[in-house]
């Protein structure tokens, strides 16, 4: 387990913000429970927020950890495949996110260099992560995207996230997973149940599933590929230590 580098500012631990979508998604990091918009420790060092689906809240739960305290941020989460060559379960740690106003942000430091060693063993993918301020429902959808934008995946908050994290000159990392491939349409129930804020609501999807039982088998499917990109998330996890013990010196060790 890696030692905790310390701030240069303040000689004390370097705290890192980790920015997580859904209540979903944090079981892959910790046991804690964590509501939507709660932002608690999980241990000295790591600050966790459960964001909610979207940019305008993972802005503003990464101007929240920086408010707490943390010195960088990790986008940490699921995400939608654009190139037909990843499947559920790939590992993503993007070295470039594109806007969907096109602008690109190179987020390549030597922090990202230094994870992308460590992690090896999980065979990571790099390259650019687009993004889409609503959920992609449709194969098409995300292929035009990556027709547009050369993009492996896209999520959601990446990008909202990386823009606090350069006002602040803040490092930043993106760990991502792919939950659903290129080639699969999301599910109906999964659209239908949405709420404004990007939230599953419950009753919505079971009474959709009551009156559309063909769409069970397409949900089922879904949730084993969310549960591999968890269990990579997972993996990611037992690594977190080393990642956050990260500073310039361990760079060539």
């Amino acid at each position: 387990m890696g030692s905790s580098p310390l701030s240069k500012r303040t000689g004390k631990l370097v705290i890192t913000g980790i920015i997580i979508a859904l209540p979903d998604e944090i079981s892959s990091l910790t046991n804690k429970k964590i509501n939507k918009g709660e932002c608690i420790f999980i241990n000295d060092n790591i600050l966790l927020s459960c964001s909610g689906t979207g940019p305008v809240n993972a802005t503003k739960a990464s101007w929240q950890l920086i408010d707490q305290g943390a010195e960088r941020l990790i986008s940490w989460g699921c995400a939608a495949a654009l190139d037909h060559a990843l499947k559920p379960g790939d590992l993503v740690l993007p070295k470039t996110l594109q806007a969907e106003d096109k602008n690109q942000f190179s987020i390549e430091n030597p922090w990202l260099t230094y994870t992308l060693k460590q992690l090896s063993t999980l065979n990571p993918l790099t390259g650019v992560l687009a993004e889409s301020s609503t959920i992609v429902a449709e194969s098409i959808a995300k292929q035009a995207i990556q027709q547009q934008s050369g993009a492996i995946a896209l999520d959601m908050e990446s990008i909202a996230i990386a823009k606090v994290a350069k006002q602040h000159n803040t490092p930043i990392l993106v760990i991502r997973s792919i939950a659903d491939p290129v080639s699969m349409d999301l599910p109906k129930a999964v659209s239908y149940s949405l709420n404004n804020q990007g939230d599953v609501v419950l009753s919505k999807l079971l009474w959709f599933l009551l009156t559309h039982p063909a769409e069970l088998p397409s949900l089922i499917k879904l949730g084993l590929h969310f549960n591999a990109a968890k269990n990579k998330l997972k993996l990611v996890a037992n690594q977190i230590d080393i990642i956050i013990s990260f500073n310039q010196q361990t760079v060539a060790q």
